[in-house]
């Protein structure tokens, strides 16, 4: 048995993901190069923020332990 409206969301699904295709068309890929370049510098920046926030964390945990040794 189809229920009312049932044809009317598969218009929209397959509405939706023709929408979808045609937008992928237009999305301008980054060659290699670029790609493995900005994932490098992705990479870089996530250690360096790592080694700041735990270089940061130890800080603060020498301060409470020394405000609490008081």
């Amino acid at each position: 048995m189809v229920k009312m409206g049932d044809s009317a969301e598969k218009k929209t699904a397959s509405s939706f993901l023709k929408g979808v295709k045609a937008e992928f068309k237009k999305v301008i890929w980054p060659d290699r190069k670029s790609t493995i370049k900005q994932s490098i510098a992705v990479a870089a920046i996530s250690i360096v923020l790592g080694v700041i926030i735990a270089v940061l964390d130890r800080i603060v945990l020498y301060g409470v332990n020394f405000i609490t040794s008081i």
